[in-house]
């Protein structure tokens, strides 16, 4: 398997935030959090919740139309 696009999650303070996620998002976003323990030696797989937020950050960085868009 190749590695995959998000690293260790680094604990930061908050901002609650509700989210809606289709069945099939949930189910995928599940599959990857054991993966991402897998990969990161973690004895558990994080709660999806711990993973939409640095998921949105990397998208955030590398999109290179917001950046553009941005400055």
């Amino acid at each position: 398997m190749s590695r995959l696009r998000l690293g260790p999650i680094v604990e930061e303070k908050p901002v609650k935030a509700v989210v809606e996620l289709t069945g099939k998002l949930a189910r995928d976003l599940a599959d990857y959090a054991a993966a991402h323990a897998k990969e990161n030696g973690l004895p558990e797989a994080l709660p999806i919740e711990r993973l939409i937020p640095p998921m949105l950050e990397r998208f955030i960085a590398t999109d290179r139309g917001f950046a553009r868009a941005r400055h």
